[in-house]
């Protein structure tokens, strides 16, 4: 159901858009609809489908009567609302509008037929905006009888709560049209971006390559699609995971938009997954079908229910190896915080690191995180002292004799690795399970640096390991069932999310997370948008939490480019090169926030 919004801005005085036509009442439509009537705008609302109507007024009238419930509306106001909603099935009724916004299916010929049917009956004046985010925007003005009034108005779903509207103006549109829509937009209390016209513009542009990468991490069963939802959600923040957002925007569109940025860029990052195609052909287009990378109660419902791909609860259960005791290998901000998840839950810790001075340090640092904790009431003093006193700090690894779980959360340098492994296969007992956090370093290189690899396996905590839910496990083709078992109850106990992926760089998060934003960076580097307008769109349009740049200049710019090197490496598309423009910057020496100066400037440190 789409969530109530406060009523907008009134209108400015003056301002000639005042009665504006949509076409196509889809859900898009319908919405667009619902947010220019709460505005004060006259809306006519046309679809050729009689039910199309009645569903648009229904939704409309059931969102205003959750807005006078909840204390949002008026009876009267609402009363208002509801008349100036009017909707037809002929195109004709648009003669009287200013503006016509178009949400019509993503196809050129369906397009450019409203496009001609509007040129015999609109005003020379009215301004037409077409909602596509995949066609050209151009192309459609130029075969428009008045192509100067013709720009592109790409709102984003839910309408009612997301925030960014994108602004396409081709070479053909006159600025006071381009003008008039910016003005609306901030009328409707939307943030509207000036973008250029090609496939996808900022936001899906930089969307819809990453959703295509978890469709064919999916299609390859590199992980299930309950996993690689999950590891984008707890591990970066999302507000959804990429499989259940292309069900949410529907299959057949998603290629549509794909194939359409392909044509433009030549990407292969861009090709569309087969299995898009192959759901689409088969009529498995998302939650409008019932059925797309997920099953759903109904059409159009947002119910997911059981089905043949559903996991089963009780697999992997018993046959793991008991663990009470834990080492945790390091001393550095992880290795801290991964302990302190482990003392929290009541495991006894053995904290190593190269010399008991560092260790004695990592535990201070716990200490804080503890009393913290206390200060803001999350932990009780008892509970806080308690799980302290289960830290044991060891200046060498020899401490490690007695874990039943060994976890290295050293540097990412894999020759010190390595040698660390060699070191645990002598000094742990027999059945211990040693498990390495690296984030971008093959498992199975620490692995055969033992005599017994069927004990190693990847635990990617990630960082603050306190705060964050998700763990990669990381099995290699010698890691044993009863290990991948073990580390999952251990999770359990934690309480964090363990989603399970193959050996290969990157794990879920990074695979997909780091050419999302290599390709925001190529944005800037082809001076296609702004920092600040990519930062923007991709917050208010696609609900992420930070924006690329401000992600990358807390991760760290060598430590990004780092990684998408390995990427490059690993799977050797050319797609995944690493942007220029980011290597020039970490051979600056322009790190981050880190450094002071990384795609932004930010003052120093105290």
């Amino acid at each position: 159901m789409s969530p109530d919004v406060s009523p907008a801005i009134p209108a400015a005085e003056g301002t000639p858009l005042r009665t504006i036509a949509v076409i196509g009442l889809g859900t898009m439509g319908s919405g667009i609809a619902e947010v220019l009537t709460r505005a004060g705008r006259e809306v006519i609302g046309i679809d050729i489908d009689p039910e199309a109507t009645v569903r648009a007024v229904g939704a409309l009238e059931r969102s205003t009567a959750r807005a006078v419930e909840r204390g949002k509306l008026g009876e009267a106001e609402r009363a208002d609302v509801l008349a100036r909603f009017r909707t037809f099935t002929e195109i004709d009724a648009a003669a009287a509008a200013d503006l016509v916004i178009e949400v019509v299916p993503e196809n050129y010929e369906i397009k450019c037929e409203v496009f001609a049917a509007l040129d015999r009956v609109v005003r020379p004046d009215t301004v037409i905006a077409t909602g596509t985010n995949a066609l050209s925007v151009t192309r459609l003005a130029a075969d428009s009888a008045h192509p100067e009034r013709v720009l592109g108005l790409h709102f984003f779903a839910p309408v009612q709560a997301m925030k960014l509207v994108e602004v396409v103006s081709s070479v053909l549109t006159e600025p006071r049209a381009t003008d008039q829509v910016t003005d609306l937009a901030l009328e409707l209390g939307k943030e509207p971006v000036a973008v250029g016209d090609r496939p996808g513009f900022i936001a899906d542009g930089l969307l819809f390559g990453y959703l295509n990468q978890a469709a064919a991490m999916y299609e390859s069963r590199y992980a299930t699609r309950e996993d690689i939802d999950a590891a984008m959600k707890l591990g970066c923040g999302l507000p959804m995971g990429p499989l259940a957002l292309l069900d949410l925007i529907g299959i057949d569109t998603a290629r549509t938009v794909l194939e359409a940025m392909y044509a433009a860029s030549q990407d292969r990052l861009h090709a569309p997954a087969p299995i898009l195609g192959q759901l689409a052909d088969a009529g498995l287009t998302g939650r409008k079908a019932g059925r797309g990378f997920y099953t759903y109660e109904t059409p159009g419902s947002a119910a997911v229910v059981a089905d043949a791909l559903t996991p089963d609860t009780a697999a992997g259960a018993g046959g793991g190896r008991r663990v009470t005791r834990v080492g945790v290998a390091g001393s550095g901000t992880m290795a801290s915080g991964i302990a302190e998840v482990f003392a929290k839950s009541g495991y006894e810790v053995v904290l190593a690191a190269r010399g008991q001075e560092k260790a004695e340090a990592a535990k201070a640092r716990i200490a804080k995180s503890f009393q913290r904790s206390v200060d803001r009431g999350r932990l009780s003093a008892a509970d806080a002292e308690a799980a302290l006193e289960r830290v044991t700090p060891a200046g060498s690894l020899d401490a490690f004799a007695d874990v039943d779980l060994a976890v290295e959360a050293i540097a990412e340098d894999l020759a010190v690795k390595q040698q660390l492994f060699q070191t645990l296969d002598k000094v742990c007992k027999p059945g211990a399970v040693l498990a390495t956090t690296t984030s971008s370093l093959p498992v199975i290189a620490c692995a055969r640096a033992t005599s017994r690899p069927q004990d190693v396996i990847g635990m990617h905590f990630f960082n603050p390991a306190p705060a964050m839910k998700l763990v990669e496990v990381v099995s290699t083709v010698l890691t044993g069932e009863d290990v991948r078992t073990t580390v999952h109850a251990v999770c359990k106990e934690v309480r964090k999310h363990a989603v399970d992926c193959g050996d290969r760089a990157g794990f879920i998060v990074n695979a997909l997370l780091f050419p999302y934003l290599n390709n925001a960076v190529k944005m800037v580097q082809e001076h296609y948008a702004t920092v600040e307008d990519i930062d923007t769109a991709m917050k208010l349009g696609g609900g992420y939490p930070m924006g690329p740049f401000e992600l990358l200049d807390v991760v760290g710019l060598d430590v990004s480019l780092a990684i998408e090197q390995v990427l490059h490496r690993e799977f050797r598309d050319p797609g995944l090169a690493p942007a220029p423009l980011l290597e020039h910057l970490v051979a600056a020496g322009c790190l981050g926030r880190k450094t002071g100066r990384g795609f932004r400037e930010y003052a120093p440190r105290r």
